[in-house]
């Protein structure tokens, strides 16, 4: 299954101009087999999103992304979350002590919200995202490098919040998923790669393979990322 794993809806990310129908009716038409919201500091959107879901048969998680004092980290699973900014070590604490999941958001994007050097200190983190519909290629290929240092999980989303960015790239999954927990169970099985859509499917990077930035310029990935 690809599932784009990083997504703002308007109703409570109020930088994005994107309605959940619509986000769905894209990601549809691109192929996706799931969506992700994660809504920034908030989980608003938890029970529509739900309801939705079951209504339409199509597969929408929510978590969120939390900008802790060092930068974005994404969960999925929780139900408590901070109201303030705090350490991302606390909070990512919070994420373990409810069963769920977290990697870091664009953690090399230029703009002060990535845990950048900080992975190196942060404990629990499970993954990075190595690839992001709205980071340039050299901060996609440093989050690549970091993440076969630590040997963490690798992920690919969209970040969009408009619709053009929708699914430009993605998280592939190796088994179906339709629920919270199945998407749990097998996101801690680590066997997801990150996948870029190039206008009419989607392809996976192994990223231990060969240089991330060569899989990038192959599928034109600077025509996806701006």
């Amino acid at each position: 299954m690809f599932i784009d794993t990083h997504m703002h809806e308007m109703t409570c990310s109020k930088d994005s101009f994107l309605k959940l129908d619509q986000m769905v009716r894209i990601a549809e038409a691109r192929g996706l087999d799931g969506i992700c919201i994660t809504d920034h500091d908030s989980m608003g959107l938890k029970e529509f999103a739900e309801e939705y879901s079951e209504r339409t048969g199509f597969p929408i998680f929510v978590g969120i992304e939390f900008f802790s004092l060092q930068g974005d980290v994404i969960a999925f699973g929780i139900h408590d979350y901070p109201k303030e900014r705090i350490p991302a070590q606390e909070f990512i604490d919070l994420v373990k002590e409810q069963g769920g999941v977290c990697f870091a958001a664009h953690p090399f994007r230029n703009n002060n919200r990535g845990l950048e050097e900080y992975l190196r200190e942060v404990k629990g983190l499970d993954g990075l995202e190595v690839l992001n519909g709205s980071t340039s290629m050299e901060a996609c290929q440093r989050a690549a490098e970091f993440a076969l240092e630590l040997g963490l999980f690798t992920m690919g989303s969209s970040d969009c919040h408009v619709p053009e960015k929708v699914g430009v790239c993605a998280t592939y999954f190796p088994e179906e998923i339709h629920t919270m927990q199945e998407f749990l169970t097998v996101f801690k099985k680590g066997q997801m790669k990150p996948a870029l859509y190039d206008g009419r499917a989607y392809h996976t990077i192994d990223i231990r393979d060969r240089s991330i930035r060569e899989n990038l310029e192959s599928y034109c990935y600077a025509t996806c990322v701006r």
